[in-house]
């Protein structure tokens, strides 16, 4: 049967209408529009123009189904499940949900993904149009274009607020990087007393771990290595504040054993239980070749005299673990010439190849013993070579502090 002049009419209005929306919605997504004010030209157009009476827009937000868009429903979309009910959909359709009265409100649903990925999942239903062929036939490929370019739009609005909040993350992370490189010493002793050297690798762009040497006085220096537990931002926040209270109080004590009672007091106060740190620090005195030292839970550091190589692990607990440490015991080492004292982290020897074995401490004692004319810096080159060709392909799981010295 020939289409009346009525028909043509209509039909050339339907088209209008279509176009003119991808006009407005093109022009809108140009204009940088938000979100909300996309949203509303969506449903203007298809509340109003289209006479489609309900709809729900379910939009994928960081792995989490959030409806950003309704009107026309009552609370029934609430009960929608999208993992349950829509995530098996992958090509326009009917919908067929698991609960039969949910059926009644919605006919179709529109999902659209980006590759494999679902981005977002449309349910129309209760279409006014009654007329011959339904709205939900004539206007759904329409619908169906309008949709995608929607949310498309969307997505690329959180990729680009993604990308600048990224974007400002490294730089303030990089920032923090700059600073964190600070507060480490910023040149180390080499001279005819002794020869020292550090490396600092975080697993993250800032880490936990630190290591510090400090002049006391013409004769004695200090120095230290410690870990934050954990990794990242916050591991490194406890730490610099824990370097400056470390700084701060050695000008009031000589004594490592109270020094060590002040810092779990403070590492109490800032962690509030969440986080401990494990430290080594030592006292040496270039005169009477004495090294006086606490080791408060951390791995044990080597000392390499002769062919000889023992751990320094005389000391106490962590420091955060308890209010109060009850028992702090010093050990006292007399050191003699061409001694080498090598201090580490956890992330050295916990590094892992990938059979999952890790390096492990007896190579670690064996890479020092067979070594023992090299000077400090070499040493850490070597050391770090070796620990990281010995890893192979697997990524290295934790911040790596390495300081070694040598006493001539």
């Amino acid at each position: 049967m020939p289409t009346s002049p009525n028909n043509k009419s209509i039909s050339k209005k339907v088209k209008d209408i279509k176009l003119n929306s991808l006009l407005e919605i093109t022009k809108a997504i140009n204009n940088n529009f938000s979100t909300d004010k996309l949203l509303k030209i969506f449903q203007e157009v298809l509340e109003k123009k289209l006479n489609i009476g309900k709809l729900v827009l379910f939009s994928n937000e960081n792995d989490n189904w959030k409806c950003i868009l309704k009107y026309g429903v009552g609370l029934e979309y609430n009960d929608i499940n999208v993992e349950c009910d829509l995530l098996s959909i992958t090509e326009i359709g009917t919908i067929n949900f698991s609960e039969k009265r949910l059926s009644k409100a919605f006919e179709i649903v529109i999902p659209v993904f980006h590759k494999s990925q679902p981005l977002a999942y449309v349910l129309i239903g209760d279409l006014e149009d009654k007329i011959e062929v339904s709205p939900a036939i004539k206007h759904l490929p329409f619908v169906q274009i309008l949709t995608s370019i929607i949310v498309v739009a969307i997505e690329n609005k959180k990729l680009a607020r993604d990308t600048v909040r990224q974007a400002a993350m490294r730089k303030e992370l990089e920032l923090a990087s700059e600073m964190q490189s600070m507060l480490f010493p910023s040149k180390l002793p080499r001279d005819n007393n002794i020869d020292t050297a550090a490396f600092y690798l975080p697993h993250q762009q800032v880490g936990g771990d630190y290591y510090d040497f400090i002049w006391l006085n013409e004769n004695e220096c200090a120095f230290c290595v410690a870990d934050v537990s954990g990794k990242g931002v916050a591991a490194a926040l406890l730490m610099s504040n824990f370097q400056a209270n470390l700084r701060v109080l050695f000008h009031y004590t000589n004594s490592l054993t109270e020094l060590v009672r002040e810092l779990n007091t403070k590492v109490m106060a800032n962690a509030k239980g969440e986080k401990f740190i494990t430290l080594f620090i030592a006292k040496y005195n270039i005169v009477t070749r004495t090294l006086t030292y606490i080791n408060a839970a951390h791995n044990p550091p080597l000392l390499a005299a002769g062919k000889g190589v023992s751990t320094l692990k005389i000391g106490c607990t962590g420091l955060g673990m308890f209010d109060e440490i009850e028992n702090i015991k010093e050990g006292i080492v007399t050191i003699s010439p061409g001694t080498t004292i090598v201090c580490y982290t956890d992330g050295l020897t916990e590094l892992e190849n990938d059979n999952g074995d890790d390096f492990g401490i007896d190579s670690l004692k064996e890479l020092i013993r067979k070594n023992p004319t090299l000077n400090m810096m070499d040493l850490n080159s070597l050391i770090m070579e070796t620990v990281m060709n010995y890893k192979q392909s697997r990524p290295y799981i934790d911040d790596i502090a390495l300081f070694c010295m040598k006493v001539f």
